[in-house]
């Protein structure tokens, strides 16, 4: 009897488990090869896709924690706000999940003590780059609005979309890095690009201060910026800016010039 109660506990907590998870599946497995470096992604079609219409392209890059080779891990943050039946019968486009390596950044930085540093004129990580030259392969497709490219990310991922902002400004329609940081002389770089920026105040993996900073830059240089920061909120601000009703409409609503 006890054996059958515990087989029947267990059945319910897996049963559990499997509900809380999203399902993924819709997101397709996908490689970018080139000179023998690769980037595995995982890539959201647009709903009821047409072939003979263009997309807007979103790209989102994920934090530390979600680095591998599982092409799946990644997904974990932002990959069901995607999924959302709202946003996408009403925001129809391709959404791309790209996925590091262990050990890898989408952007070059330096540890100094207890903080980053980051080089202002450093080339781009191995990483980085095959983000751009994947971004430049699927505009080839016919399949992507090239003036609709967007691109995000949260905490290293926010890093990177600061840095990816700032070194190929012209790819990009509008970004929003979450709880991210860089170096603020390359606001000037990408002060044509709209950008939202989001950070909980009470960060402890990355003080509040890089976007703060940024933001300052961004409004300095007349540039359409906007800043939600958290009070209270610690590093996990991705959940308050997807709860955000006006995210993917705000960055929708831009076109590249």
């Amino acid at each position: 009897m006890m054996k059958t109660i515990c087989t029947l506990l267990l059945c319910i907590i897996v049963s559990f488990a499997k509900a809380q998870t999203p399902d993924y599946s819709a997101y397709s497995y996908e490689e970018y090869i080139h000179n023998g470096d690769t980037l595995r992604y995982r890539m959201l079609t647009p709903l009821h896709y047409d072939i003979h219409k263009k997309y807007p392209l979103i790209v989102f890059l994920h934090g530390s924690g979600e680095r591998g080779r599982d092409n799946a891990a990644q997904l974990t943050h932002g990959g069901a706000l995607f999924l959302k039946d709202s946003i996408r019968d009403k925001y129809p486009a391709f959404v791309i999940f790209p996925q590091l390596p262990n050990d890898s950044t989408w952007g070059p930085f330096e540890r100094s003590g207890n903080g980053r540093m980051f080089p202002a004129d450093a080339p781009p990580t191995a990483s980085g780059r095959l983000v751009g030259e994947l971004v430049d392969s699927l505009n080839k497709t016919g399949k992507i609005d090239t003036k609709k490219v967007y691109i995000g990310g949260l905490s290293l991922g926010g890093m990177g979309t600061f840095d990816l902002l700032a070194r190929y400004p012209q790819k990009w329609a509008a970004g929003f890095p979450i709880c991210g940081a860089g170096n603020v002389e390359n606001a000037k770089k990408f002060k044509t690009v709209p950008v939202w920026i989001f950070h909980g105040d009470a960060d402890p993996a990355v003080p509040v201060k890089g976007s703060r900073d940024y933001y300052a830059a961004l409004k300095g240089l007349k540039a359409e910026v906007k800043y939600s920061e958290y009070p209270g909120v610690g590093h996990n601000s991705w959940d308050n800016a997807f709860a955000e009703p006006d995210l993917i409409p705000w960055l929708l609503s831009h076109k590249r010039k």
